[in-house]
Protein backbone atom coordinates (compact mmCIF):
# COMPACT_ATOMS: atom_id res chain seq x y z
CA UNK A 1 0.00 0.00 0.00
CA UNK A 2 1.17 3.31 -1.20
CA UNK A 3 1.34 6.27 1.84
CA UNK A 4 0.85 8.86 -0.87
CA UNK A 5 -0.54 11.87 0.98
CA UNK A 6 -2.10 15.96 -0.05
CA UNK A 7 1.46 17.78 0.11
CA UNK A 8 0.80 21.43 1.74
CA UNK A 9 1.10 24.20 -0.98
CA UNK A 10 4.76 25.62 -1.32
CA UNK A 11 6.18 28.47 -2.40
CA UNK A 12 9.75 28.38 -4.00
CA UNK A 13 12.70 30.91 -3.44
CA UNK A 14 13.79 32.03 -6.68
CA UNK A 15 16.33 29.38 -6.58
CA UNK A 16 14.56 26.96 -7.12
CA UNK A 17 12.35 27.46 -10.64
CA UNK A 18 12.95 24.34 -12.41
CA UNK A 19 12.23 22.95 -9.69
CA UNK A 20 8.89 24.42 -8.90
CA UNK A 21 8.02 23.73 -12.23
CA UNK A 22 8.56 20.01 -12.07
CA UNK A 23 6.50 20.16 -8.57
CA UNK A 24 3.90 21.59 -10.91
CA UNK A 25 4.03 19.26 -13.64
CA UNK A 26 3.67 16.64 -10.94
CA UNK A 27 0.38 18.64 -9.95
CA UNK A 28 1.34 20.44 -6.72
CA UNK A 29 0.28 24.12 -5.76
CA UNK A 30 3.54 25.63 -6.10
CA UNK A 31 4.10 29.28 -6.06
CA UNK A 32 6.95 30.71 -7.80
CA UNK A 33 8.27 34.20 -8.44
CA UNK A 34 11.46 34.78 -10.09
CA UNK A 35 12.21 38.35 -8.06
CA UNK A 36 11.45 38.10 -5.23
CA UNK A 37 13.28 39.14 -1.91
CA UNK A 38 13.28 36.80 0.97
CA UNK A 39 11.30 39.39 3.11
CA UNK A 40 8.64 39.54 1.03
CA UNK A 41 8.62 35.69 0.24
CA UNK A 42 8.19 35.23 4.41
CA UNK A 43 5.60 37.67 4.27
CA UNK A 44 3.30 36.00 1.65
CA UNK A 45 4.19 32.32 2.74
CA UNK A 46 2.97 33.92 6.12
CA UNK A 47 0.02 35.14 4.65
CA UNK A 48 -1.10 32.39 2.01
CA UNK A 49 -0.10 29.11 4.12
CA UNK A 50 2.79 28.02 2.61
CA UNK A 51 5.79 25.88 2.84
CA UNK A 52 9.17 27.62 2.23
CA UNK A 53 11.16 25.79 -0.90
CA UNK A 54 14.37 27.03 -0.38
CA UNK A 55 18.28 26.37 -0.85
CA UNK A 56 19.01 30.00 1.00
CA UNK A 57 20.87 29.40 4.26
CA UNK A 58 20.29 33.16 5.39
CA UNK A 59 16.64 32.79 4.78
CA UNK A 60 15.80 29.87 7.19
CA UNK A 61 17.60 31.53 10.31
CA UNK A 62 14.82 34.21 9.80
CA UNK A 63 12.48 33.69 12.65
CA UNK A 64 9.30 34.24 10.62
CA UNK A 65 10.85 31.15 8.28
CA UNK A 66 11.32 28.77 11.48
CA UNK A 67 9.21 26.04 11.63
CA UNK A 68 7.61 26.70 7.53
CA UNK A 69 10.10 25.71 5.62
CA UNK A 70 12.01 22.86 3.90
CA UNK A 71 15.31 23.27 3.18
CA UNK A 72 16.20 21.74 -0.19
CA UNK A 73 19.85 19.92 -0.22
CA UNK A 74 20.25 18.77 -3.99
CA UNK A 75 21.82 20.80 -6.94
CA UNK A 76 20.23 19.33 -9.78
CA UNK A 77 16.59 19.71 -9.86
CA UNK A 78 16.05 15.94 -9.94
CA UNK A 79 18.19 15.09 -6.96
CA UNK A 80 16.05 18.22 -5.23
CA UNK A 81 12.71 17.06 -6.85
CA UNK A 82 13.01 13.36 -5.44
CA UNK A 83 14.19 14.93 -2.14
CA UNK A 84 10.30 16.82 -1.70
CA UNK A 85 8.70 14.00 -3.28
CA UNK A 86 10.12 11.70 -0.85
CA UNK A 87 9.77 14.46 2.10
CA UNK A 88 6.40 14.79 1.59
CA UNK A 89 5.14 11.17 0.93
CA UNK A 90 3.83 12.80 -2.86
CA UNK A 91 2.73 10.53 -5.62
CA UNK A 92 4.01 12.18 -8.80
CA UNK A 93 1.63 10.78 -11.35
CA UNK A 94 -1.96 11.44 -9.20
CA UNK A 95 -2.05 15.04 -10.39
CA UNK A 96 -0.04 14.73 -13.24
CA UNK A 97 -0.43 17.84 -15.67
CA UNK A 98 -3.62 19.63 -13.76
CA UNK A 99 -1.88 23.14 -13.53
CA UNK A 100 -0.62 25.56 -15.81
CA UNK A 101 3.29 25.58 -15.70
CA UNK A 102 3.51 29.31 -16.09
CA UNK A 103 1.00 30.56 -13.31
CA UNK A 104 -0.26 27.73 -11.32
CA UNK A 105 -3.77 27.63 -11.61
CA UNK A 106 -5.72 24.48 -11.97
CA UNK A 107 -6.46 23.76 -15.47
CA UNK A 108 -10.03 22.90 -16.79
CA UNK A 109 -11.15 20.90 -19.65
CA UNK A 110 -12.08 23.12 -22.86
CA UNK A 111 -14.22 22.00 -25.40
CA UNK A 112 -12.11 21.30 -28.61
CA UNK A 113 -14.80 23.26 -31.24
CA UNK A 114 -13.45 26.35 -28.57
CA UNK A 115 -9.30 25.56 -29.64
CA UNK A 116 -9.96 25.15 -33.21
CA UNK A 117 -8.20 28.68 -33.98
CA UNK A 118 -5.62 28.33 -30.98
CA UNK A 119 -4.02 25.11 -32.12
CA UNK A 120 -2.00 23.87 -35.32
CA UNK A 121 -4.34 21.99 -37.98
CA UNK A 122 -2.79 19.02 -36.92
CA UNK A 123 -2.84 19.40 -32.86
CA UNK A 124 -6.76 19.88 -34.09
CA UNK A 125 -7.26 16.97 -35.70
CA UNK A 126 -5.27 14.44 -34.31
CA UNK A 127 -6.17 15.51 -30.23
CA UNK A 128 -9.75 15.30 -28.23
CA UNK A 129 -8.92 16.78 -25.07
CA UNK A 130 -7.60 20.24 -24.45
CA UNK A 131 -7.34 22.03 -21.06
CA UNK A 132 -6.59 25.56 -20.55
CA UNK A 133 -5.92 27.56 -17.68
CA UNK A 134 -8.71 30.09 -16.98
CA UNK A 135 -6.13 32.48 -15.39
CA UNK A 136 -3.57 33.45 -17.82
CA UNK A 137 -5.59 30.95 -20.75
CA UNK A 138 -2.31 29.05 -22.02
CA UNK A 139 -3.87 25.84 -23.75
CA UNK A 140 -2.53 22.21 -23.31
CA UNK A 141 -3.02 19.21 -25.05
CA UNK A 142 -1.12 15.41 -25.05
CA UNK A 143 1.39 16.12 -27.22
CA UNK A 144 4.86 14.32 -26.96
CA UNK A 145 5.81 16.63 -24.61
CA UNK A 146 3.76 15.21 -22.11
CA UNK A 147 5.33 11.73 -23.22
CA UNK A 148 9.07 12.88 -22.37
CA UNK A 149 7.17 14.44 -19.36
CA UNK A 150 5.82 10.98 -17.89
CA UNK A 151 9.20 9.62 -18.25
CA UNK A 152 10.89 11.96 -16.28
CA UNK A 153 8.12 12.38 -13.58
CA UNK A 154 8.38 8.10 -13.71
CA UNK A 155 12.14 8.49 -13.40
CA UNK A 156 11.38 10.56 -9.55
CA UNK A 157 8.66 8.00 -7.96
CA UNK A 158 9.32 6.55 -5.48
CA UNK A 159 11.16 2.79 -6.35
CA UNK A 160 12.19 4.05 -9.75
CA UNK A 161 16.52 3.04 -10.05
CA UNK A 162 18.18 6.05 -9.60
Amino acid sequence: MDNFQDPPPFIADAMLGKLARWLRVMGCDVEYFQLIGDAELVARASMTGRLILTRDTLLVRRREARGNHFFVTGDHFRDQLRQVVERFAIDPAARFLTRCLECNTLLTEIEKENVRARVPPYVYATHELFRACPSCDRLYWQGTHRERMAVEVADISPGAKK
